[in-house]
Parts: structure tokens; C-alpha cells; sequence
């Protein structure tokens, strides 16, 4: 029974691993939209064993980063411009409710964490050192969705929260992809500028101007990517894989 007991856990942890690695590499554009996910090609990529990766896909696949195809196998999800606007309006509806709410159950101890959570992002390297990678810096990428998950920390709904992280992590993948086809382009000054401007709003408890700047920053980013993420001339989505 113990040995029984163990082997299980073990595949569970060697699950968690595999869903772990594959949904970074698929955030940060590593995995491209429509690229084949075969359980033997990703066992051998992250050297897990194949339950556990078909665990994983499994799951990334429910979450929406990964396509299960009937008899097909597994592909990573692709994208879309209407995706990514849809994606984007969402997220400004969610959040500037979320934000709404969350400033109403405002106190001083909130607003000490987000300064500081603003100052953390602040002074983190967006790229690596090796700036010729071009690699968005894992830190700062945490470091700015903390900050925006505090934001709306005290909204008084988990389930709010969690529809809001999930469309985070969707962004972020957009934006990485976006980084690693054009990083030139891609690159966009004046969010530190934004994010300070909501921080200040925030804390002069001007709701209206903190949803309306938090619906710019995003409302921004969009347009940045739209000159980016641009697909084939007909095609309906980038990475879609062939029938």
C-alpha cells in the first residue's frame, strides 16, 4: 500500500512539473501557437515521463493554452487579432469592477502594499541582462502581475480574481509572442508611466480616474501589438494548424 501510495504521488508531482514548464514555455512564446504537442516529443523535451505529460496537457488544454484535437493530439492554442481584442475588453470590463470594488474596501495597510509592489516593479529589469535575447525577465513579469493582482486584491471575490489571473496570463502570452517576433517594435515606453499614474489615483481614492487609466494602459498595449501581431494575408488566426 505505502509503495502504491508514493508511486502515485510521484506521478502527481511529476505532473505538476510538466504543467509548470510547458505552460511557462507557452507564456513566454518558447511553445508558438499551433505548434504539435506529441506526449513523446514533450516527454523527451522536459524528461518526464509520458503520464504525467498527458496530465499536463490535459490541463493546459482546459485552461485554454493548449488545443486538444479528436484523434489529433495536442496543439499549443493559436491566436488571433479578434482574440486578442475580445481578450482585451474582457479584461477592462473584469477589472475595472474589480478595481472598483476593491477600492471601496480601501485601508492603510492595502495601500502600503501596492506602493511597495509598485516600487518592486519599478526597479526590476523588464529584459535579461543579455538584452539581445530579448527575453522578457521572468522577475518582471511576476513583479507586474503582482502588482496588478493587488490592485484588485480587496474586490471581495475569488472567483472574480481568479477570472481576472487567468486573462492576465493570456495577455502575457500575447505580449511575449509579440516580443519574440518583433522586440523592436514590440518594446513600449511609458508603461513604468502608467502604472505610476494609477498608483496615484488609487491613493487619492479617485475611482473614475483609476478605472480610466487602468482601461488606457490596456487599451494602449492593444494598439502597440496590433502593429506586431499581424497575420497572413486570409489566414483567421496565427498558428493555425493545418486541417
Amino acid at each position: 500500500m505505502g509503495g502504491a501510495s508514493v508511486s502515485v504521488s510521484g506521478v502527481r508531482n511529476l505532473s505538476e512539473q510538466a504543467y509548470d514548464q510547458i505552460r511557462r514555455d507557452i507564456l513566454q512564446g518558447d511553445l508558438f501557437p499551433g505548434d504539435k504537442l506529441t506526449i513523446e516529443g514533450m516527454s523527451e523535451r522536459y524528461g518526464i515521463g509520458a503520464v504525467p505529460v498527458r496530465e499536463a496537457l490535459n490541463r493546459l488544454s482546459s485552461e485554454g493554452l493548449v488545443e486538444r484535437r479528436s484523434h489529433r493530439g495536442f496543439n499549443v492554442m493559436p491566436i488571433s487579432m479578434a482574440e486578442l481584442e475580445e481578450l482585451v475588453k474582457t479584461r477592462i470590463w473584469l477589472e475595472t469592477l474589480a478595481l472598483t470594488e476593491s477600492m471601496k474596501n480601501h485601508d492603510e495597510a492595502w495601500e502600503e502594499q501596492l506602493v511597495v509592489s509598485f516600487h518592486r516593479l519599478a526597479r526590476t529589469q523588464r529584459l535579461l541582462p543579455d538584452d539581445s535575447s530579448r527575453e522578457t525577465s521572468e522577475e518582471w513579469e511576476a513583479r507586474h502581475k503582482d502588482f496588478h493582482m493587488l490592485l484588485l486584491a480587496r474586490c471581495g471575490s475569488s472567483w472574480l480574481l481568479d477570472f481576472c489571473s487567468t486573462l492576465m496570463d493570456q495577455a502575457v502570452r500575447y505580449r511575449n509572442l509579440s516580443m519574440n517576433t518583433n522586440p523592436n517594435k514590440a518594446r513600449r515606453e511609458g508603461a513604468a508611466a502608467e502604472h505610476s499614474a494609477i498608483l496615484d489615483a488609487v491613493l487619492d481614492h479617485d475611482t473614475a480616474r483609476a478605472c480610466a487609466l487602468l482601461a488606457d494602459h490596456y487599451a494602449v498595449t492593444l494598439d502597440s501589438l496590433r502593429t506586431v501581431l499581424v497575420t497572413d494575408a486570409g489566414a483567421e488566426a496565427i498558428g493555425t494548424p493545418e486541417v
